[in-house]
């Protein structure tokens, strides 16, 4: 399986990326992708920016865990994480999760597992701007619900 994971302050070319995946194999019948973006709203307040923070290295082994743990329940053939970090402001794009696959099925579950996870495992800390002021953000209970689903489905 090819991987790439990037955590960086740069932004990136979700076109760009998927181009990529598909020139991984001519074997490769599926890509798909998850693109997320910075609200300008949240819990009902305004956000006017989201800094975020990682722990170097440490959240690029979580990431590969997670892609491994990804490889090991669909068959993938390239797997692309990227994840920004720093200053960014409402409808930037914050992180890129692409999967190249053979088939649809595997690629489509396989984008979600890596992408719930991410939002659970990743040693990420985000500090949000908003009306009200500064406040971190901490993991949602939905996501960890998610995630407690993934497990309850393991093969």
């Amino acid at each position: 399986m090819h991987i790439k994971i990037s955590v960086q302050v740069a932004a990136f070319d979700t076109g760009d990326e998927t181009r990529e995946l598909g020139r991984v194999s001519n074997q490769v019948g599926a890509i798909t992708s998850f693109t997320g973006l910075v609200r300008d709203i949240n819990e009902n307040a305004g956000v006017s920016g989201l800094f975020l923070e990682h722990y170097p290295g440490m959240t690029e082994k979580q990431i590969a865990q997670i892609i491994a743990e990804a490889g090991e329940r669909w068959q993938v053939l390239a797997v692309t994480v990227i994840h920004r970090v720093g200053e960014l402001l409402p409808s930037e794009p914050i992180v890129f999760v692409g999967v190249a696959s053979l088939h649809r099925g595997d690629a489509f579950n396989a984008c979600e597992y890596i992408i719930d996870f991410l939002k659970t495992r990743a040693a990420f800390w985000k500090k949000e701007q908003s009306v009200d002021g500064p406040r971190w953000l901490t993991t949602r209970d939905s996501d960890v619900e998610t995630a407690k689903a993934w497990r309850s489905t393991e093969r």
